[in-house]
């Protein structure tokens, strides 16, 4: 659900997650034989989606009972399935698929085309772009830990995708979320974006970088902006958060107030910063800005930028 005043794409999945059913086998099993459960598809990544009638994607939903039945043709079909909660009483259900063979030339010929996330996302509605990241996610984490940690040994699966259990010591395992401060700089009226050398000609956006162990939100965003930018922080503020899917990170949005406008490039995550007026900030997310562009509206630093131009947050 939505609780904010800004909501980011990836977020606000409408599902109620059920997490206590997750460990119940019974309710699990018959979820997956009731004709009314749902699943929703990813090959390699890439959601299963058709038109609407407005010629916008969206989910192409499966039955779950047929999505049970594809997890085991292509093997391990715990491994395959994840529980992703409830649609008022509606089980909803994610199914894994890989291989180099489309699905959609083959057993699921007909219902829709797997199409690369990334591109399709700012067109979902926001409910559906959330469920299909977190499964994909959530795959993801499956995929990368398939053993344990602690001694090496082989995991399996459990609480309907949401653990992950080692058999020879015990120990239990669950996923991995990384979060990472995006900032924006600003003094005054103006605020400060940056480029790295490997982004398309005139591409600026905000700061970033991952929180370290023992730090917090604020003490990161400073430590950033002073690495990359030579920036000292005094005041932050928080605008929202976006989980990103890629593999699996929560952006944590601010705006920072910082102590001047000395700030030199860093040289290795930037290769320049260029400060920006309230109506050249607008400009670059109308698309008029003669020198610089935003990243695309799927980004949470398009949004921090864009509510920074509104007057945000003041």
């Amino acid at each position: 659900m939505s609780l904010r005043a800004f909501t980011n794409v990836f977020a606000g999945n409408p599902l109620d997650r059920a997490s206590d059913r997750r460990g119940d086998a019974a309710f699990l099993e018959a979820a997956l034989n009731d004709p009314e459960s749902l699943a929703l598809a990813l090959w390699n990544g890439r959601p299963l989606l058709e038109a609407s009638p407005e010629g916008k994607p969206r989910i192409a939903y499966l039955a779950a009972r047929r999505a049970r039945e594809l997890a085991a043709a292509f093997g391990e079909a715990e491994e395959r399935l994840l529980f992703l909660g409830l649609w008022k009483t509606t089980a909803v259900f994610a199914l894994d698929l890989d291989g180099e063979a489309d699905p959609a030339d083959g057993p699921l010929a007909g219902l829709g085309r797997f199409e690369d996330l990334r591109a399709s996302a700012a067109q979902l509605d926001g409910g559906e772009a959330a469920m299909i990241s977190g499964a994909k996610a959530m795959f993801e984490w499956r995929r990368r830990h398939p053993h344990c940690p602690a001694c090496g040994a082989a995991t399996t699966v459990a609480e309907a995708g949401w653990k992950r259990i080692c058999p020879a010591c015990r120990a239990e395992h669950f996923p991995r979320t990384d979060p990472v401060v995006i900032m924006l700089p600003v003094k005054g009226e103006r605020c400060l974006v940056g480029r790295q050398a490997v982004w398309p000609p005139k591409m600026y956006s905000a700061l970033a970088g991952f929180l370290e162990p023992g730090e917090s939100i604020e003490e990161a965003c400073a430590r950033e902006l002073k690495e990359e930018a030579g920036l000292t922080t005094v005041r932050v503020h928080y605008h929202s958060t976006q989980p990103w899917p890629y593999p699996s990170s929560l952006m944590i949005g601010l705006v920072a107030e910082v102590a001047s406008e000395d700030a030199v490039a860093d040289g290795v995550e930037l290769e320049e910063v260029r400060w920006l007026s309230r109506e050249e900030a607008k400009a670059v997310i109308a698309g008029s800005h003669a020198e610089t562009k935003a990243p695309g509206a799927l980004a949470i630093a398009h949004q921090l930028l864009k509510a920074w131009s509104e007057g945000w947050p003041d």
